[in-house]
């Protein structure tokens, strides 16, 4: 199968290298320093069970997606749209575009840009970084959660036969919205102090009441959204800092490398449908704003 990675960050990385691992055609398209260093060495994938270099093509153009039987979908969020829009002359008609991002509304908005093409939403739980150009490094989980589709189940037959767990879903859309409430729980505290999801909930009085309170304002939105949410959101919440202790949210790998974050689609999010929806969101909303001026301040410096 001829797999491309559109947005080769940390996840999308991981489960390309995998499928590159396994056997399968992977090209990665990304930006250039990575794209560089893989098309010299090949992509290191490090995890606790291995340390290699996976041999698999790397470009920045979007034209390198021709001739894909499945496109994994992996640009920040408010990137869909024109990412979406630089891929549509370049997929097959029976191309699947499953799309590995965070928050609830990217498979959406993608639709809207490629409306001919079969585009499923999938809940991403993994915990990655790019330790460097070409360098992804793995620190748990690796968990998929796909929306049914005709071209789901070969798609998951590969990535099941790469190594990553696949389980399909009716209500992606509530497993969506619980990984949302995960992503507003953790996401920009660990960005605003620049601490792993272990250290953070260690550190000090207060910090539990926060994600309590930020919790029960996405809950509230949800429900007012008619999104049945998946799970035991406030288990899965308290058994974040158990599972990834070390791990930094991906708001915090954005902002230590003065990039822009995807705050806008977490915690923001939450915020515009609950104005929308007439819930009031005050804790979500100060997480939002307080993580936009550590992006303003960074651009001032550069």
């Amino acid at each position: 199968m001829k797999v491309v990675v559109m947005g080769a960050g940390a996840v999308g990385c991981y489960f390309g290298g995998l499928l590159a691992r396994a056997g399968h055609e992977v090209v990665l398209i990304g930006r250039q320093p990575h794209v560089a260093a893989i098309q010299k060495k090949g992509l290191r994938i490090e995890t606790a069970a291995f340390d290699e270099q996976v041999q698999v093509s790397a470009s920045t153009e979007a034209n390198a997606a021709q001739g894909a039987d499945l496109v994994l979908f992996c640009v920040k969020s408010p990137d869909t749209e024109s990412a979406g829009s630089q891929l549509l002359p370049w997929l097959r008609p029976d191309a699947l575009v499953l799309c590995l991002q965070n928050g609830v509304d990217n498979a959406d908005r993608l639709r809207s840009v490629v409306p001919h093409h079969q585009v499923a939403a999938a809940v991403v739980y993994v915990a990655t970084e790019m330790a460097g150009p070409g360098h992804v490094k793995h620190h748990g989980r690796g968990e998929l959660v796909i929306e049914p589709t005709a071209a789901s189940a070969e798609a998951a037959r590969v990535l099941r036969e790469s190594g990553t767990q696949v389980d399909f879903s009716d209500n992606v859309r509530g497993a969506l919205w619980a990984k949302l409430i995960l992503n507003c729980a953790y996401n920009a505290m660990s960005a605003i102090t620049h601490l792993p999801y272990g250290r953070l909930v260690q550190g000090g009085e207060g910090v539990s009441d926060v994600i309590r309170d930020v919790v029960a304002e996405c809950l509230a939105v949800a429900q007012a959204d008619g999104a049945l949410v998946a799970g035991d959101v406030e288990a899965a919440v308290r058994r974040i800092p158990q599972t990834m202790p070390a791990q930094y949210s991906s708001t915090a790998q954005d902002l230590s490398r003065g990039k822009p974050t995807e705050i806008d689609y977490l915690n923001g999010f939450v915020v515009r449908r609950g104005e929308a929806l007439g819930i009031p969101t005050p804790a979500n909303r100060v997480l939002q704003v307080l993580v936009k001026l550590l992006e303003n301040k960074q651009r001032e410096r550069e």
